[in-house]
């Protein structure tokens, strides 16, 4: 059994591309992965709890933000180089969705909003996994107030009609029961999606380009993770 694990960002009129996707946790390894995320939280933090306090997210590591304030940027960025470490020793494989918005709602008269449109195509990249693995699936996801009902709705619309509602829809038979939703801060491999999201928002848009000494060597963690492990990224339109 696999377990997917994802997260978006925030798309903005600065940054109109909409990201959504993470990471496949494999039911026979998630015991001793969490066991090497608590050490590397422990490391950091010099505690194992799961709380606020200890919880890592992409932005706030490179900005030196929340937890992260005060903290020094190496410190930070050898933080950055333990989390592509896990998943590049680990081979975490991870799907994500790039959605050009502004190409999105040009394109078509009536587009299908963002976040609907980026699960959707997710689930259906979980499920081509799984036909390759030839597993189940459960899906979990950053509780974010406004969009759990309706991805847990459009979940289940996708399932009763026995696929997406894409010209090449998919079944996704192989996803069992719902979407489940918790606080990232309850959940390290969501904190890893938070971080992998990030990543590729930061240093996939062509607009960005690295400079100073931090961003230079935080992009080295992303492009050694795209190098030594199984990632597909699927933009739209």
């Amino acid at each position: 059994m696999q377990f997917a694990y994802f997260d978006e960002n925030k798309f903005s009129n600065e940054n109109p591309y909409f990201w959504v996707g993470g990471i496949f946790i494999s039911d026979t390894r998630i015991h001793s992965l969490e066991e090497t995320l608590i050490q590397i939280q422990y490391n950091f933090f010099g505690s194992s709890v799961l709380s606020k306090e200890n919880e890592i997210h992409g932005k706030e590591i490179f900005h030196g933000k929340a937890n992260f304030k005060g903290v020094k940027l190496d410190k930070r960025v050898d933080l950055f180089r333990n989390v592509g470490k896990f998943i590049i020793n680990n081979e975490i494989p991870i799907r994500l969705i790039r959605i050009d918005v502004n190409a999105h709602r040009k394109k078509y008269a009536y587009p299908q909003p963002e976040y609907s449109l980026g699960l959707m195509l997710f689930l259906e990249r979980f499920c081509d996994y799984l036909d390759k693995t030839d597993e189940i699936g459960m899906v979990y996801g950053d509780y974010e107030k406004d969009e759990v009902a309706r991805s847990i709705i459009d979940f289940s619309q996708f399932k009763i009609s026995g696929k997406t509602p894409m010209y090449y829809g998919r079944p996704l038979g192989r996803l069992i029961d719902t979407i489940y939703f918790t606080k990232s801060h309850h959940s390290r491999f969501l904190q890893i999606a938070d971080v992998v999201i990030y990543l590729a928002n930061r240093y996939e848009n062509n607009e960005h380009t690295a400079t100073k000494w931090h961003d230079v060597e935080t992009k080295k963690v992303w492009d050694e993770i795209k190098d030594k492990t199984d990632v597909y990224i699927q933009a739209w339109p």
